[in-house]
């Protein structure tokens, strides 16, 4: 896919969310994946009910909030998102997964967020959700510091704040797993990547696998 496409069908959407593309900025060494994390890691969080009144502006709201109290922001309000390589949707990318297709790759864009912005609604309905008032995305902040992630569930929305991803022995052991999984459907690239970063992140850094 061209950058031109690119441009048209992912970065003017979530510009219009109020997210800018910083293209090919991405700090070097940034853990490539977060999964697996357990309460112990959550340091914060929200949940709403989708009757909440005003919920898309309450989740905004409290989205940011969390995102500033946590440090997801820089200084120049910059920022980790985790988009698909191609232009695939959110709730495209779900579908895929519940019909048992193979899934599009996933990576980490560094973006800005403008003055104005509506993650929870107009990003929702293009590329962190499934549509306003439904997101789903993962966040962290460009020091790796606290991870964000955002689910969609049957009752409501939850939204979790992670501390240190990238020291959290649930997180690494999880990593070292499935950078071994054996399954036709695994995204092989994301396995490379996730290897590579294992072998060579920081000392201090261990799972219970290496002790």
């Amino acid at each position: 896919m061209g950058i031109q496409e690119r441009e048209r069908k992912m970065y003017r959407p979530l510009r219009r969310a109020g997210l800018e593309v910083i293209p090919d900025a991405v700090p070097d060494g940034t853990m490539p994946f977060v999964s697996g994390y357990g309460p112990e890691d959550t340091v914060d969080g929200f949940s709403h009910p989708y009757e909440t009144p005003r919920l898309v502006e309450r989740l905004n709201e409290d989205w940011y909030d969390l995102a500033v109290s946590s440090g997801l922001l820089d200084h120049r309000r910059e920022f980790l998102v985790m988009l698909p390589q191609g232009t695939l949707t959110h709730g495209a990318w779900l579908q895929n997964m519940h019909w048992g297709h193979r899934l599009a790759p996933t990576t980490w864009t560094r973006v800005r967020l403008l003055d104005r912005w509506d993650i929870m609604g107009r990003g929702a309905a293009s590329f962190l959700g499934i549509r306003a008032g439904h997101p789903g995305f993962g966040m962290m902040a460009l020091d790796s510091s606290v991870y964000i992630s955002c689910s969609t569930g049957e009752i409501g929305v939850d939204v979790i704040a992670v501390a240190h991803p990238d020291r959290s022995e649930n997180i690494l052991q999880h990593l070292e797993w499935y950078a071994r999984w054996d399954y036709r459907r695994a995204d092989k690239e994301l396995q490379k990547r996730i290897a590579v970063w294992l072998a060579g992140r920081a000392p201090g850094a261990v799972s219970r696998s290496d002790r």
